[in-house]
């Protein structure tokens, strides 16, 4: 969870972000920042992020994310 916190600072260091953060619903995600995550995912954690899975739940919160990190990453 450390890490995700970490790429989220890194995406916007005006943000003091935690696992429960609000990334959509108080708009600090916009639709690069999912892109760029996903790619900073993929190289971080090794987990590759489908298309399918890029749903709004997944990105409510950093908690949300690092679930799906986590799920992902058990395959």
């Amino acid at each position: 969870m450390e890490r995700l916190l970490r790429m989220l600072t890194q995406l916007h260091p005006e943000v003091t972000f935690t696992p429960d953060t609000r990334l959509l619903e108080e708009e600090l995600l916009d639709s690069f920042d999912i892109v760029t995550l996903v790619s900073e995912i993929d190289e971080e954690y090794g987990v590759v992020i489908p298309a399918q899975e890029l749903i709004p739940e997944n990105f409510a919160t950093g908690t949300a994310l690092y679930r799906l990190i986590r799920r992902l990453g058990e395959g």
